[in-house]
């Protein structure tokens, strides 16, 4: 007996289209395991206290799904929010509640480390401090610095109480003179050298850069002068 092949092309094409769908949802049904880290993110915190350490600044997380659910997740907009509120100065411990923590559906949290954010918190402090200029380099050749002057001469900071109070002054930041031969006048940045320490108006300092002629080579050059005439 022969048996005779049917050719349809319709029918190929749709066992085609039946296999690859088939095919779509069974990966996209399949469960994978990712890691992400998630930031921690303060919130209340009191106006009378500063937070000066974190034990961990972000939640390494497990997470479970589907391929079509973690497709959905978008790690740069995941946060974990700490309501302190309610701190004393000192050192306060947070159980880690993964919950709070918003995931697509087809999605699950497996685990997470830390268990347990531990936060310290200090008074803070408040103080008027001078500018000091901070300038690097060497003017042009035949010119020296003659000074720096500030604008406003004194700024106030804010901050953890402690770092505060040891403060005297705040630098700018680097004041390049390389290369100058007059005068200059520039807006630049304060440069607070403690830790948890800031200004209270995130504004710029303006700085009279003053160049003059080295008055070493104007004396030798008058020498010069002088015994030349005298010859």
């Amino acid at each position: 007996m022969i048996v005779r092949g049917v050719s349809n092309p319709g029918l190929m094409v749709l066992s085609i289209l039946i296999a690859v769908f088939l095919w779509g949802v069974a990966h996209g049904s399949a469960s994978i395991e990712l890691g992400f880290d998630v930031p921690v993110v303060l919130q209340g915190v009191p106006d009378d206290l500063v937070s000066t350490g974190l034990s961990s600044d972000e939640i390494n997380i497990r997470v479970l799904g589907t391929r079509a659910a973690l497709r959905n997740v978008e790690p740069q907009r995941l946060e974990y929010t700490i309501d302190v509120s309610g701190v004393k100065p000192g050192v306060a411990e947070f159980e880690v509640d993964v919950s709070r923590i918003v995931l697509p559906r087809g999605a699950r949290i497996l685990s997470r480390s830390p268990a347990e954010i531990d936060l310290t918190f200090e008074r803070r402090g408040s103080r008027t401090v001078r500018v000091r200029p901070e300038p690097t380099g060497e003017p042009a050749v035949g010119f020296v610095l003659a000074g720096i002057q500030v604008e406003p001469q004194k700024v106030r900071i804010t901050g953890a109480r402690r770092s505060v109070q040891r403060m005297k002054e705040i630098a700018t930041e680097p004041i390049d003179v390389t290369g100058l031969s007059a005068p200059e006048e520039r807006e630049v940045k304060l440069s607070p050298d403690a830790s948890h320490v800031w200004l209270e108006d995130d504004t710029t300092v303006k700085v009279q850069i003053q160049i003059e002629p080295d008055p070493k080579l104007a004396s030798q050059a008058a020498d010069k002068n002088g015994k030349g005439e005298g010859t």
